[in-house]
């Protein structure tokens, strides 16, 4: 008999207990750290690329030019493939969305097991073009250049980007199903948390947007290796129409990148200024607005691709109308903060000074990409760089950096450390601002992206060293990042079930939670940001194994 105890009582291997877990919080610990991984790899090449922008003559750092084209490539598919798509849809995704809806589970944990294991393939085979021979042709991979191409580098890239593409798909399914199946007894949509909501369409759109990514990557794999003319304007092909088709997808998957961003930042704000959010429903359906509309804008990336002018002006319209629902949730989290009992923790500077302040410099340089005159001038210059990275970089990062920070404590049952989350928080907001501030500038000045020459005449030398030496202090920044989750790992104060007093499901259990979430079934009673309104929203009344 105490053999046999022994042998129930023992603890599951590694292998068994993470490796070949179907508990969504693992899983999505499991992406996070993998999304991490693969952000400093990336991270890397950026810095190479910056280092080699100190000076404007024959390369520095890299020994041949054609290199400079292989590590802005590999930089931009890293870091859009493999850490913010997957950080902000996979690893929150996982971990958040069937707590904060009173799910045991996702509604497929296999599946999303397997989902976890082809990203992670998706990455090596990705990786395995360091060996193999990395691409040169951008993270847009436009023909005819790329059907020329030579080496496997396109080749690894597209099979990569094949085997992430599945794992996005099965993710979505699974997000979508789990929250129109499992949410608890009192659950309605119009009480779902915000991150629910964004993850929600999040899905849907790489739902119904990879596919076209795939075909178009299909195909020019077709015209690279079988002989098809998909884009081939010398034998009647059109490389407009690859154009199309990646844009489809890939401008969708700038909103990938953003809405569920956007939810963290709705989550956070209320907890911190101990208010209810303003606009809740304003909130959710402009998330469902950009969606639909991030599908209605891709061909503003076109307008000097040789596009009929009449066609470009729809899309110009579209592409400043989509600012407006992200105006809105920008004015209600504004108008949450004002008067509110603001705690300005790590997570709150990250989402205020950092996501709002950034992302609205962002989106205002956007509109002005958005016109068609303006965007003759600046496209393919550093102000679309500038424009780009304030958005993803300076906006999303910032989220996702809040993300962890916030849900820190229950994820890892430890407190981390306050004053080194904000001695992170300082380091990465100077380091972005001086790193892509400048590129504003260089970019109106007329230097072109992805070259490493430039004239160092009009002060351009200048603000490409200042962009350098900020680039440097963001790397210092997120050194500093992992030294502060080890330092709160190991020394950080245990964290009660519900360190901040939020709302929402997750923070209903223990730090961390139970391998099911819940030991009873939560009963949902009122919505998630009433505070000062509703002492208690959920009570529980049902066990699962009732």
């Amino acid at each position: 008999m105490g053999a046999t105890a022994t042998a129930e009582t023992k603890k599951p291997s590694f292998v068994r207990d993470w490796l070949l877990t179907v508990d969504h919080k693992k899983i999505g610990i499991m992406y996070g750290v993998a999304c991490l991984f693969f952000f400093f790899i990336g991270g890397a090449a950026a810095l190479v690329i910056r280092t080699e922008l100190l000076t404007p003559g024959m390369p520095d750092v890299v020994p041949q030019a054609d290199m400079f084209n292989q590590m802005f490539t590999m930089h931009g598919s890293i870091m859009i493939f493999l850490f913010m798509i997957p950080m902000l849809t996979a690893a929150f995704g996982n971990y958040l969305v069937p707590i904060m809806i009173g799910a045991h589970d996702m509604a497929f944990p296999r599946m999303n097991n397997l989902a976890f294991w082809l990203f992670a393939l998706g990455g090596v085979v990705f990786l395995s073009s360091f060996y193999f021979g990395m691409p040169d042709i951008g993270w847009t991979a436009y023909p005819p250049y790329s059907i020329q191409s030579q080496g496997l580098g396109l080749d690894i890239w597209v099979l990569g980007v094949h085997i992430l593409g599945i794992s996005s798909i099965l993710g979505a399914i699974n997000i979508i199903v789990t929250v129109f199946n499992m949410r608890a007894p009192g659950m309605t949509f119009n009480r779902l948390p915000l991150y629910v909501w964004s993850s929600l369409i999040t899905a849907f759109i790489q739902l119904f947007g990879t596919p076209a990514l795939a075909g178009a990557i299909t195909t020019l794999l077709f015209d690279r290796h079988f002989g098809t003319h998909f884009y081939d304007a010398s034998a009647g092909g059109d490389p407009m129409l690859y154009q199309h088709l990646f844009w489809f997808y890939s401008h969708p998957a700038v909103y990938i990148m953003v809405i569920p961003a956007m939810g963290i930042v709705s989550e956070i704000i209320p907890v911190f200024a101990r208010k209810p959010i303003f606009g809740y429903h304003a909130i959710a359906y402009s998330s469902i607005a950009i969606g639909f509309l991030g599908f209605l804008v891709w061909a503003h990336h076109m307008f000097v691709a040789g596009m009929p002018l009449a066609t470009g002006i729809p899309f110009m319209v579209t592409s400043m109308i989509i600012a407006v629902p992200s105006a809105i949730k920008i004015f209600n989290w504004l108008a949450t903060l004002w008067r509110g009992s603001n705690w300005f923790t790590t997570p709150m500077l990250f989402v205020t000074l950092g996501f709002i302040g950034m992302f609205t410099i962002g989106g205002l340089g956007g509109i002005f990409l958005a016109a068609v005159p303006v965007d003759m001038h600046m496209h393919d210059t550093y102000f679309v760089v500038a424009h780009f990275h304030y958005v993803l970089f300076g906006g999303s990062m910032m989220a996702v950096l809040a993300g962890i920070f916030y849900w820190f404590p229950k994820m890892t049952g430890r407190m981390y450390n306050e004053k080194l989350g904000k001695i992170v928080f300082w380091m990465y907001f100077i380091g972005t601002n001086l790193t892509f501030f400048p590129m504003h500038y260089i970019g109106m000045m007329g230097m072109p992206r992805r070259v490493f020459q430039y004239d160092p005449a009009n002060g351009m030398q200048i603000a490409n060293q200042i962009a350098t030496f900020g680039s440097y202090l963001v790397g210092a920044a997120a050194v500093m990042m992992v030294v502060t989750i080890v330092v709160s790992l190991r020394s950080g104060a245990k964290a009660p079930a519900n360190p901040w007093g939020a709302q929402t499901l997750e923070w209903t259990v223990s730090s961390p939670p139970p391998e099911h979430n819940f030991i009873e079934m939560p009963y949902v009673t009122a919505p998630p940001y009433e505070f000062g309104e509703a002492e208690e929203n959920y009570t529980s009344q049902k066990s699962f194994g009732a």
